[in-house]
């Protein structure tokens, strides 16, 4: 069973790319509702081969552990670079532990027409007797992420003023 999402959204492809490899940024997608533990055991920022158990929670109600393992890859589509993270993981107790199969793959390029923007596609299988029943639950949990991503993606392009004094021009001789 799949649930897909597609949009475009309000930054450019590198802070789109950055925010998947961010722990934080992406357990912010599913929040508040949806909460994820362990962010201070996880990674700064995803790199490939990273694993991770966390503990899912819906509110004060705990949903169980899930097993994360990041890959990433690029490719080119319709000449466009299109840079891909993917979590292969599988739940490890609670009600996500009844899938026998958790293909999650977040890809991000440069919105058509519009490079300042990106193309946001996700991608979730899942399969196993419980997957039917699954689907409805995950398919709104991916109604969500689609508003928090719309909603979270412009503060990703947020580029932090330096320190330094502006550069000088060199004085004339």
């Amino acid at each position: 069973m799949r649930i897909l999402l597609k949009l475009v959204v309000d930054c450019d492809m590198d802070a789109a790319w950055r925010a998947l490899h961010s722990p934080r940024a992406l357990a912010e997608l599913d929040g508040p509702f949806v909460t994820l533990g362990a962010l201070d055991r996880l990674p700064t920022s995803w790199t490939p081969g990273d694993d991770a158990i966390v503990d899912l929670a819906l509110g004060p109600v705990p949903l169980g552990r899930q097993l994360i393992d990041i890959s990433v890859s690029e490719r080119m589509h319709a000449g466009q670079r299109v840079r891909i993270l993917r979590d292969t993981g599988i739940g490890l107790s609670g009600p996500l532990a009844a899938l026998d199969v958790w293909d999650h793959q977040m890809a991000v390029s440069a919105a058509p027409r519009d490079p300042e923007r990106t193309l946001w596609r996700e991608r979730l299988v899942i399969g196993g007797a419980a997957a039917p029943a699954l689907w409805p639950a995950l398919w709104a949990v991916w109604q969500w992420r689609s508003l928090r991503i719309r909603q979270l993606a412009p503060t990703w392009a947020y580029d932090p003023e330096s320190d330094r004094p502006p550069a000088q021009p060199p004085a004339s001789v």
